[in-house]
């Protein structure tokens, strides 16, 4: 049986807040997408970077891609796995006074003033494919609204053909039609491509749109329960 893209069991980490980040169990298979309300900013951070494998656990285990991340020897073998992941936040840092085009070609080189053509071509299907216009694409990323930088992150975050999407609080401050919009154009945009999908965010409509799964995290006991069917989430 194919392992799941994503296994968490136990999870347990202390990073200085009221309480410790606790998810007892969550599993993700290739090509599901599930989305998790209530976690703040801070733990969201926190999870995304143990999932990439950026941060270990205090207790528990977490399994990427079928190995468990306290397994990655070294930078080599850890920049490598980022690889397969695309990550949408805030942390993400764009290139203001660059354009929406230029920050999409930087995941294929560097040399992006301007981008050679089969890079300029690549870069704008991965604005289609986020849904920026051929106009929005020659802005400045300086220029855009919240949600075309939201764009932007995810055409980047598709660059690479990634295995799981990971979406930290990608649409705080994006009114919530507009978000589900999103939502619904980033589940299927990976639909498209094969890419498991996991979103942690406090935006309900965004979650319903992007997610198959909405999840709610009991904070305390690190339970999981699935929105809408009462019922707690085993993995």
């Amino acid at each position: 049986m194919t392992p799941p893209l994503l296994d968490i069991e136990g999870l347990v980490k202390d990073y200085r807040a009221l309480r410790p980040l606790r998810i007892q169990a969550l599993s993700i298979a290739a090509g599901e997408t599930a989305a998790i309300i209530g976690l703040d900013g801070a733990a969201a951070e926190v999870l995304v970077n143990l999932v990439t494998g950026a941060a270990l656990p205090d207790a528990g285990e977490i399994r990427v891609f079928g190995r468990p991340t306290s397994a990655i020897a070294d930078a080599a073998e850890w920049l490598a796995l980022v690889d397969r992941f695309g990550i949408v936040s805030e942390r993400a840092v764009l290139l203001e006074q660059m354009t929406v085009l230029q920050n999409l070609a930087m995941p294929f080189t560097l040399d992006i003033e301007p981008p050679p053509a089969d890079v300029h071509a690549k870069a704008s299907a991965l604005a289609a494919e986020a849904g920026l216009s051929d106009a929005a694409s020659r802005q400045r990323v300086g220029d855009l609204d919240p949600a075309g930088r939201v764009k932007v992150r995810f055409g980047r975050a598709l660059a690479l053909q990634p295995s799981l999407v990971l979406l930290e609080h990608a649409t705080a401050g994006i009114a919530p039609r507009e978000a589900a919009d999103i939502g619904a154009r980033i589940r299927r945009a990976a639909a498209g491509r094969g890419a498991a999908v996991l979103a942690v965010t406090a935006d309900e409509p965004f979650a319903k749109a992007v997610a198959d799964r909405v999840l709610t995290l009991e904070p305390g006991t690190g339970r999981l329960r699935e929105r809408g069917f009462g019922k707690w989430f085993r993995g």
